[in-house]
């Protein structure tokens, strides 16, 4: 199909939706190296206008992977609620922007529509929006979820404990749990990436990690990052496990390159459900990244930032309790810098939040990207009253994954320049250990000896 764009006189013309999408997102070295990106400002501006006159329908209709060659696709299609859907299909892109900045939208307002949007919409309206708009409307959207605890409460900033060792070694991953308790995080999880995913390894981090949850009686989660079925057969095998974790991808193919597909996903939902050992009702945990279709040849020609829309349409079918983006961690290939790392977390944060997902963030970058430390805390700073969540990890340095990311001793500062808190139940406990007394942390934080004292 023909879309056009007239701007000065200046006719631009794209040869379909999937082509309008990837040449009106702000510049991206993914796009690029895909061959899919504008190739100047004017062409991204043409694209830009030329998709806010396109409808919602138009969206609905042209999927960036078609219906009957993609599951993705038809999770997200089939998701649909046809009456709400029908209220807002002639809606433009534009009008979809203009409603959501409104400052009469309320986060009710944002609800009664999110039922009859696609990913392929939430990404389209992205792409209009100024990293302000992003963070406005990210911040009015409440997402709660439960698991062990509540985390998404207005008011409140959580964050993952992410203990990990580059060895496995379980009293380095404990220490290292302890030093970020008495730092008063991990209310959202105490989840480690092991180094070696067999079910023998996962079973050992999520029975220590289970073991200082119920001694010091707080009120979290546990977690191992290890694949999807490891954690499955662990959790068979009697493994106490919270959360059950899985990175994913926007396509069928970028899924089959992490060695997953929804059939696999549905059933360690069920498992979670029956046999784990959270509270619930929210037991999922996804990781996504803008890039990682690419990485794996799977992006079918669509760019990332689409892409990471639709691994939140594939996300919120299992209602997850966390869901987070690694915003810097695929490396320049797709985001060059820090700007780039910087815009795609406020992408990410927003398309989640819109998509009705519980969402967080890794604000974090390798040591080969144009980025540094005061990049990656820009962007915790913007997105502390949007995101449900962080990772924090030891002093910023991940020694296991080789990554730079937040500190546990930033979550204070965030907590401070933002006048937030704790989940609610975290903080009590808090309270209860003298770490923190009316939402600032006391002269007892940081030290980890609190925790092995008895």
């Amino acid at each position: 199909m023909a879309i056009t764009s007239t701007i000065g006189g200046s006719r631009t013309a794209f040869d379909s939706v999937t082509e309008v999408l990837a040449k009106a997102n702000e510049r991206k070295t993914g796009d690029e190296l895909a061959g899919v990106a504008a190739r100047s400002d004017a062409e991204r501006v043409a694209a830009k206008d030329a998709l806010s006159e396109i409808t919602l329908e138009t969206l609905r209709e042209n999927p960036v992977v078609a219906y009957e060659d993609d599951e993705v696709t038809r999770v997200i299609q089939d998701a649909v609620d046809e009456s709400v859907y029908e209220r807002i299909a002639g809606w433009t892109v534009g009008e979809l922007r203009e409603f959501l900045v409104d400052t009469t939208t309320t986060d009710g307002a944002i609800s009664a529509i999110r039922p009859g949007l696609t990913s392929e919409m939430i990404a389209a309206v992205t792409k209009l929006m100024s990293d302000m708009d992003l963070v406005l409307v990210a911040s009015k959207i409440t997402v709660t979820a439960r698991c062990n605890n509540t985390i998404g409460e207005p008011g409140r900033l959580s964050f993952r404990l992410q203990p990990n060792d580059p060895a496995d070694d379980i009293g380095n991953i404990l220490d290292s749990t302890r030093e970020g308790l008495a730092y008063g995080v991990g209310d959202a999880v105490i989840g480690i990436n092991p180094v070696t995913d067999t079910v023998g390894t996962t079973t050992e981090i999520l029975e220590a990690t289970h073991r200082i949850i119920e001694k010091n009686d707080i009120p979290t989660q546990n977690c191992c990052l290890s694949h999807v079925t490891t954690q499955m057969d662990a959790i068979r095998e009697g493994a106490p496990a919270d959360l059950i974790f899985q990175s994913i991808a926007g396509t069928e193919a970028g899924n089959d390159e992490f060695g997953v597909d929804v059939a696999m996903l549905d059933e360690a939902y069920e498992l979670g459900q029956t046999q784990g050992t959270a509270g619930g009702p929210n037991v999922m945990y996804f990781e996504t990244g803008q890039g990682s279709e690419l990485s794996g040849d799977a992006h079918h020609g669509v760019d990332q930032v689409t892409l990471e829309a639709r691994c939140y349409g594939l996300a919120k079918r299992y209602d997850p309790f966390i869901v987070n983006t690694v915003v810097g961690f695929i490396g320049p290939e797709y985001l060059y810098d820090g700007k780039q790392v910087i815009r795609a977390g406020l992408e990410d944060v927003f398309m989640g939040k819109l998509t009705g997902i519980s969402m967080g963030i890794d604000a974090c970058y390798t040591n080969h990207i144009q980025a540094d430390q005061n990049d990656i805390e820009r962007l915790a700073m913007l997105l502390s009253k949007a995101s449900n969540y962080f990772i924090t990890v030891p002093m910023g340095d991940d020694v296991m994954l080789n990554y730079q990311s937040n500190s546990y001793h930033d979550a204070a500062s965030l907590w401070e320049l933002h006048d937030l808190r704790p989940a609610a139940a975290f903080e009590e406990w808090l309270e209860e250990m003298d770490i923190m007394q009316e939402g600032r942390l006391t002269e007892r934080a940081g030290d980890p000896t609190l925790f092995t004292e008895g």
